[in-house]
């Protein structure tokens, strides 16, 4: 090996230990992946289409958020019939609201749903990912709160077998601590218990087990620490059997805070494919961290590849926010070039960075000023449609556009009271080089696009 070579790559290292820490605010990012405060993620695909069902945050909703996409970058949200607090809940079930849902295919060709409400486990069926949603367990939970009280009965998922055999495995600790992990085979009907439940909690485990195949292996996957700090972690072990025993895998954890890249609190994941490719979908902190004066757990999506070899072994994974999967367009969908203006309640959240094509950035307005959002085309022209996308796509939110030729005189052209979801469309059909958008005093706005 030639000096030359070997003082190359030197170089090369220490340019590479030199270089910056990425940007979390860089315009274009692509993780997070969906515009919101979301968690515990569950993916699936179908006729074309991607699904994602996730928790609604702070700490659940009354509802699950789902989202919907066709090329895995640009999501549509909405919220399944089934599960509500109202409809999926017990005497024993808690004050806790929706979370924690897991979504899988069976033998029998039926989608099922296992999903934390208050403290229980609850089970629904739909014959396709888009619902229509129902109890599939005679209005009562499928995992109660008193079948093991010392621990928490939450964060269920599924893991169907190559043979078509499915699994269930659920649980997490009490006040952060003590977390164990049960799994029992399920009957092929998906909602009868076949054998008794067993106690597999592997070392270091809290919560969020996730079951994958590598060759021959069973890998259980799961979290560690607590996501309203930044101990949050996903861990793995393998097992021969999908009850073990599992001894903790080399390289565990294999994803963990790192603040010089300002990924905070990683886990409570689902893995899944594009080809051969797996991914990991996982929550994080939203950013910026920690937020001065808000206690608010508040996460989102972000989705990394991953490596797990056929021995179970699983190689660390590098928290992105750039990532463009494979098997998903490199981008999303971009509307017209326009310059952004508006008063902001701070540096961070400037006009620019509702037009910056990154999710983790938003706009809010300044306080006492009009909320008003000003987009210039640089030339008049024609504008079809325009797509918001609020911080929040489960509340309402009074919005407005005007337009003006000239940036002097204005006119409205769109007007919606009380609209919800993600994006919100407003068709225009005019022509003008200036677009003003109102918002709700103090209203977010992560992505303003004009098509």
């Amino acid at each position: 090996m030639s000096k030359a070579f070997l003082l190359m790559v030197a170089a090369g290292l220490l340019a590479a230990a030199d270089a910056p820490a990425p940007r979390w605010d860089a315009a274009g990012d692509g993780n997070p992946l969906l515009p919101g405060y979301l968690a515990d993620p569950s993916i699936v695909r179908d006729g074309g289409k991607w699904y994602i069902y996730a928790t609604i945050d702070p700490w659940g909703g009354d509802t699950l958020g789902m989202w919907t996409s066709s090329n895995g970058r640009d999501w549509s949200f909405s919220t399944p019939a089934w599960p509500t607090k109202a409809a999926a809940t017990s005497p024993t079930s808690g004050d806790s609201k929706v979370w924690a849902p897991s979504v899988v295919k069976a033998k029998n060709g039926r989608w099922y749903m296992y999903v934390s409400v208050g403290s229980e486990v609850w089970v629904g069926s739909a014959p396709s990912p888009a619902g229509p949603w129902a109890d599939a367990h005679g209005g009562k939970p499928l995992i109660a709160k008193d079948f093991a009280p010392a621990y928490h009965m939450i964060d269920a998922e599924a893991f169907v077998d190559d043979d078509g055999t499915a699994y269930l495995y659920w649980g997490s600790g009490l006040n952060w601590t003590n977390g164990h992990c049960f799994v029992v085979k399920l009957k092929p009907d998906m909602v009868s218990f076949d054998g008794e439940p067993k106690d597999v909690t592997p070392a270091n485990y809290f919560e969020g087990p996730f079951l994958v195949k590598a060759g021959k292996h069973y890998v259980l996957t799961y979290s560690d620490g607590k996501t309203t700090e930044d101990t949050y972690k996903v861990r793995y072990a393998i097992g021969d059997t999908p009850f073990g025993p599992f001894r903790e895998g080399p390289d565990s954890p294999i994803l963990s805070t790192d603040k010089s890249r300002d990924v905070i609190s990683p886990g409570h994941h689902a893995i899944f494919r594009v080809g051969k490719q797996p991914y990991i979908l996982y929550h994080r902190q939203s950013l910026p961290w920690p937020r001065p004066g808000d206690d608010a757990t508040l996460r989102q999506i972000a989705v990394d590849p991953l490596t797990i070899h056929d021995d179970g072994t699983i190689a660390k994974v590098t928290p992105s926010h750039g990532s463009a999967v494979a098997g998903f367009v490199a981008r999303r969908a971009r509307g017209l070039p326009v310059t952004l203006k508006g008063a902001a309640v701070d540096a961070v959240h400037g006009a620019e960075q509702a037009g910056d094509d990154n999710y983790a950035t938003l706009w809010r307005p300044a306080t006492g000023t009009a909320p008003l959002l000003v987009a210039d085309l640089g030339k008049v022209q024609t504008i079809r449609t325009a797509q918001l996308r609020m911080e929040y796509a489960n509340r309402a939110y009074d919005v407005a556009i005007e337009a003006s030729v000239d940036g002097t005189h204005w006119r409205q052209v769109a007007a919606k009271s009380g609209a919800s979801g993600s994006p919100i469309v407003l068709p225009l059909a005019i022509t003008a080089r200036y677009l003003r958008l109102r918002v709700p005093a103090g209203a977010g706005v992560w992505e303003w696009q004009l098509f």
